[in-house]
């Protein structure tokens, strides 16, 4: 059975490799690719011309509520469901580096780094939800009885420094804080989507310490980088292994279970 997949922030890093991953599955493995500005997402559109009857890419500022609410209307007429939503995009600051005091932190960091880490995914689940409930569970392990079996999977995009509990550090305000919400989101989706008949797996993920652009500035010393490659690998396995049971978990990409 075709699976169809929404990659939000696709245009590099973890969201691009998910696009890439997904589209490998084979011929019925359709991809909607969202991003702020597709025209420059190189990468991105490469992938679209190896790819041309799989990958469709739509223009989504996930700051914008109302590019949202109308890219989900114009996906609405091209699908009649989803089967998995990842939402990727993330910002470690406006400035490319995270807070070391608190004189480092504004408003303009606090609230653009909670609209892209945490509030945008909460929107694209608001207004993709509707899709997510007509999928037809091929991702993760359908329960053997029909009352626990699932229709969709949410995956937001998480980070091992949004845990409360876990903070030893301090420091990176925005990013925390951000993370930190979009996980009291994703548990707050996990209890509401998880009701009625139409139920959707809703999980945050740590992907690890990744050789992307956002974590580049703290490459040195950390003792195990991943390639975005081994990254995704990874977490496709845990989303592949997801059941209603795991529902509202904040996940690590060997399966994990973190403290909020």
């Amino acid at each position: 059975m075709a699976t169809i997949s929404l990659v939000q922030g696709a245009s590099r890093g973890i969201g691009l490799q998910f696009c890439r991953t997904l589209l490998a599955r084979g011929p019925d493995s359709v991809v909607i690719a969202t991003c702020r500005s597709p025209d420059s997402a190189t990468d991105l559109q490469k992938l679209s011309q190896q790819y041309p009857n799989q990958l469709r890419i739509h223009q989504l500022d996930i700051t914008r509520e109302g590019d949202i609410e109308k890219t989900s209307r114009t996906i609405a007429e091209e699908t009649d469901r989803l089967d998995l939503l990842i939402n990727s995009a993330g910002m470690l600051h406006p400035s490319g580096r995270g807070e070391t005091s608190l004189k480092d932190v504004s408003s303009e960091g606090l609230s653009v780094s909670m609209m892209t880490n945490a509030l945008g995914p909460t929107l694209m689940t608001k207004y993709f939800s509707p899709l997510l409930a007509k999928g037809v569970g091929v991702f993760g392990v359908q329960a053997a009885e029909p009352k626990a079996r699932h229709s969709a999977v949410l995956v937001n995009m998480s980070a091992k420094v949004g845990s409360i509990t876990d903070n030893g550090l301090g420091g990176w305000y925005s990013y925390r804080m951000s993370k930190a919400a979009l996980n009291m989101a994703t548990k707050n989706l996990s209890i509401e989507l998880g009701r009625g008949r139409n139920k959707v797996i809703c999980v945050a993920l740590h992907p690890g310490t990744v050789d992307t652009d956002l974590s580049r500035p703290y490459h040195k010393g950390v003792p195990n980088l991943f390639t975005v490659e081994h990254s995704v690998n990874c977490l496709m396995n845990v989303i592949t292994s997801l059941t209603m049971k795991d529902s509202g978990k904040y996940l690590t990409y060997d399966r994990t279970e973190l403290p909020f």
